[in-house]
């Protein structure tokens, strides 16, 4: 995707060959800065602090710390310690997980000299494999957005709302759920966001609305409040989000508040469908509501807001009374009865174990 005109990644090897390039998303929108990681420390500290986010960049991130912290220690307690500390950061994303066990399964065997070769080689790998799934993820999209264009008589506008973002920013690029809106943009289908300011964190307002402005794609931030009004009133065309963690049975993880629009969804016979990379499932899953995870953050994310004061200073005020206590629960789960479909990289899908299974019978063997 682009910045400015530009054609960019969210992690990028830098040009010396000696650390990680980011983009430190805990700055925008306000300002667009890169950030370099050289040591496991720091690429730890970037997905804890959440400079970078979302389960594919994520898990892109975590594959690359190994590589740094073999290239001072290649020695299996090196490789072991690095796995703990970066698969301690995050507990919901399950793409974390899986890159460090890709890692793991590939730098076992091999001798101790030729592990940080092989890391860093593994890790770039990683990242244009996550490339090529969401493009592939956006095609599959894309037909779902022309049915509904061609349902809706290739009048107006075609009008999908989003929850957080499942943009290019929390991938390597393309994005998961936005993947299929730039292809449609890009197509000439006249397609207009609503966009979840998604609190506390307010990623729709500050990242989701930030990559659709550098694309040109129409868009509106709303409320995280507003969807169901929006359904009641015949505005909302389709409901099109990402997961962090997906069941084997299609229970969906994703951003706080999802629940809730998938709940209005279904209360309005809106579509609600669930951008899937296949790295986000996990197999051994099976109830997402008892099983999956869910992070609670620091109640500070919710008390205090950051955003730009009128004379163009950056700050960050609190909106809670003091010594009142803040519950910041990151995720919620969404059961597979609302979703009405998963969009895969192997196409679409039931939010069933079957469905699953028809798309990926090589994986699904895992399942318990």
């Amino acid at each position: 995707m682009k910045v400015q005109g530009s054609p960019m990644r969210t992690i990028w090897l830098e040009p010396d060959g000696q650390a990680v390039g980011i983009i430190d998303q805990t700055r925008l929108p306000h300002a667009f800065v890169t950030a370099r990681l050289g040591t496991l420390e720091e690429a730890a500290h970037a997905i804890r602090a959440m400079r970078v986010r979302g389960a594919p960049l994520i898990g892109a991130t975590a594959a690359y710390g190994v590589w740094l912290a073999l290239r001072e220690d290649a020695s299996d307690a090196a490789l072991a310690r690095a796995r703990e500390v970066l698969g301690a950061t995050r507990p919901t994303a399950v793409n974390l997980h899986w890159a460090l066990e890709q890692m793991r399964q590939l730098l076992e065997p091999l001798p101790v000299s030729e592990r940080p070769s092989a890391a860093k080689q593994r890790a770039a790998e990683l990242c244009d494999e996550d490339v090529a799934i969401n493009r592939a993820m956006g095609g599959h999209g894309l037909k779902l957005l022309e049915a509904a264009w061609e349902r809706k008589g290739r009048q107006g506008r075609l009008e999908v709302l989003t929850h957080c973002n499942a943009g290019w920013l929390a991938t390597v690029d393309w994005g998961t759920a936005l993947s299929p809106i730039y292809l449609a943009h890009d197509a000439g289908l006249p397609v207009h966001v609503w966009v979840d300011e998604t609190r506390p964190r307010n990623q729709g307002a500050g990242l989701t609305a930030w990559e659709l402005g550098q694309h040109g794609v129409p868009h509106t931030v709303i409320a995280d409040n507003v969807g169901g009004h929006l359904m009641q009133h015949g505005q909302v065309d389709l409901c099109l989000v990402g997961t962090d963690r997906t069941t084997a049975h299609g229970d969906v993880a994703n951003k706080i508040g999802t629940y809730l629009k998938a709940l209005a969804a279904k209360d309005n016979g809106v579509p609600f469908y669930v951008a899937l990379p296949s790295p986000t499932i996990d197999w051994s899953l099976r109830d997402g509501v008892r099983e999956i995870p869910i992070e609670q953050r620091d109640g500070t994310e919710l008390s205090d807001v950051t955003g730009r004061l009128a004379s163009g200073e950056v700050a960050t005020v609190r909106v809670t009374p003091e010594g009142s206590a803040s519950a910041n629960y990151a995720f919620d789960v969404t059961p597979a009865r609302l979703v009405t479909a998963l969009i895969t990289e192997r196409g679409v899908c039931p939010a069933t174990e079957e469905g699953l299974r028809s798309l990926f019978p090589e994986r699904a063997g895992r399942a318990s």
